[in-house]
């Protein structure tokens, strides 16, 4: 098993890695956003991507997710844990809180070709019901608890699960969108996740999101409307428990068995009959679905 982390605003590094390599990879799916670091961290093999490119010079929009997970797939990855900055929907989810998700609620306006493997030529419908694997979020939240208990600020809080609303973005909501969020009982609100986990998912590879809260989005008329300078400071703050979460995740990984079904998620999904295949088409998919056409 190998670890991937996909780090978010705010998390753009890894310090601690051993024998770090960077990897510059292109993608059946074209270019991930950044070079790719591999090396060990706390035990474990470990790829690092920065989700924004080096310097955060991308917008959700702009971001290939295709490739990024591609490539992910490529250096032999098998769970990915995204750390994500979000914004937070409920009064008991406060600034510098974290949130492992569970669910997803994508409002993103993405593309569909854009948000999933399949296509060109093979179709199929990958089970998305619960969409992180279980194991992996339980550990991280597992981490966090522990690492907040040893921190010098105990007031944190770490809630194992709770819906990422995926919207479009760049621009933050008006009052009315954050508002309607609230009413639909969402407790996050990001521009990323929920495509990451879709890929992810059709992938087989394990994922999970731990999304630190820095604002509280702008329905609190009680607190200031979010704004970039807000965002900083906060992040600023989370970085350092992030980097405690990927170092006490990497420490434990081992310990994960992987009993759950995110390794064979594409198991009797694909619709197309094997005859309809071209050859290309199965040399264009191999990295996905290759062992899934080779008795085709």
């Amino acid at each position: 098993m190998k670890l991937g982390i996909i780090g978010g605003s705010g998390l753009n590094d890894l310090d601690g890695m051993t024998d770090v390599q960077a990897q510059n990879i292109t993608t059946p799916c074209g270019n991930p956003s950044s070079e790719l670091l591999t090396g060990k961290f706390d035990g474990s093999e470990l790829v690092f991507l920065s989700r924004h490119g080096k310097g955060h010079f991308l917008l959700p929009n702009e971001i290939n997710y295709k490739a990024n997970i591609a490539a992910m797939k490529m250096l032999g990855v098998t769970h990915i844990l995204s750390i994500s900055a979000v914004g937070s929907l409920r009064r008991r989810i406060c600034p510098r809180d974290v949130v492992v998700a569970d669910q997803f609620f994508d409002n993103s306006r993405m593309p569909p070709d854009k948000q999933t493997f399949f296509g060109n030529g093979i179709a199929g419908h990958v089970s998305f019901a619960e969409p992180v694997c279980p194991e992996l979020s339980a550990l991280a939240a597992d981490v966090l608890e522990r690492a907040i208990h040893l921190s010098s600020d105990r007031s944190r809080k770490v809630f194992r699960g709770g819906t990422y609303v995926n919207m479009a973005g760049p621009a933050f909501s008006t009052r009315a969108e954050s508002r309607f969020y609230r009413t639909m009982g969402f407790h996050v609100i990001g521009m990323t996740n929920a495509t990451e986990a879709k890929l992810a998912r059709e992938a087989e590879i394990c994922y999970a999101t731990a999304a630190f809260v820095t604002d509280f989005d702008c329905w609190h008329r009680s607190r200031e409307a979010v704004t970039v300078e807000m965002i900083l400071s906060n992040m600023a703050a989370n970085t350092e428990l992030a980097r405690a979460l990927v170092s006490g995740v990497a420490k434990h990984f081992a310990e994960l068995e992987r009993t759950c079904s995110c390794s064979h998620a594409l198991e009797n999904v694909i619709a197309t009959a094997p005859e309809a295949i071209p050859e290309d088409v199965r040399r264009n998919h191999a990295l996905i679905f290759g062992k899934y056409l080779k008795s085709c």
